[in-house]
């Protein structure tokens, strides 16, 4: 390689990290400004967070805080993670716009729907989890608690259980994503998929028994979602692949 090409190729290095900066910078700034006009309001957003819990506790009833500045601190961490969920959009499109160049037609195709499609499983998952999973959590919590022990839970322990559910079924709703693309870029064939379908149902209900508490409700609501989502994957995954074929994959499969 002469010093000409070493000198392009720094340049092309250099060039691209500085739009993964810009990009970075571009996604961060509009966190920060939702993070700014939610922040009068952080009080609230915790309420609407804690509102699962404190419908089944008895009336009354409110969470503790042990620490000294923890009343302050977890409402502003609620309020940072509900302002990237804002601005989730426009972080991907950033995203988006730095990858872009670099692929193929087909690729984009490909892309830009799992981008999206994604993105609205992952908040569909953490919806599912608020409005139903918790309800029944909570209420089974506070059912099963002896009658000598007053439920006062700590609103950091709240948050770390709440991020961590939020998580698990965001990660489950993505199961046809990862369907999709296995059999898309031919890392795993559709009839392999289908073949080990057992051993996923059994790998579903492990997984529910580890992540949500140990009432067979809980692991039911995460069970058996991720189970139907894997299907959706298998009867979609056909027809995604073919809509996103290369010209020249689709001309052998003539």
């Amino acid at each position: 390689m002469t010093e000409e090409q070493k000198t392009g190729v720094e340049e092309t290095f250099i060039s691209h990290l500085v739009e993964l900066r810009n990009r970075i910078m571009k996604a961060a700034i509009a966190i920060v400004v939702v993070f700014l006009c939610l922040m009068p309001w952080s009080a609230n957003i915790y309420d609407f967070l804690a509102a699962p819990m404190l419908g089944a506790l008895p009336h009354g009833s409110k969470m503790i805080a042990t620490g000294v500045i923890t009343p302050f601190l977890i409402p502003v961490k609620v309020t940072l993670l509900v302002a990237f969920v804002i601005a989730l959009p426009w972080v991907l499109y950033q995203l988006w716009a730095f990858i872009a160049p670099g692929l193929y037609s087909h690729e984009k195709k490909l892309i830009a729907p799992l981008v999206v499609s994604s993105s609205i499983l992952f908040i569909a998952g953490v919806a599912f989890c608020y409005y139903l999973v918790f309800g029944v959590i909570f209420h089974f919590i506070n059912k099963v608690a002896p009658a000598s022990i007053s439920v006062t839970p700590d609103i950091d322990n709240y948050f770390d259980f709440v991020m961590t559910m939020f998580i698990a079924f965001g990660v489950t709703f993505e199961v046809p994503i990862v369907v999709i693309v296995l059999v898309r870029m031919g890392l795993v064939s559709l009839e392999k998929l289908r073949s080990i379908r057992p051993y996923v149902i059994v790998g579903a209900f492990v997984v529910a028994a580890v992540v949500t508490p140990p009432d067979i409700m809980s692991q039911m609501l995460l069970a058996v979602p991720l189970c139907l989502l894997y299907e959706v994957g298998l009867l979609f995954a056909p027809l995604f692949v073919k809509a996103t074929q290369a010209p020249a994959e689709s001309e052998e499969t003539i």
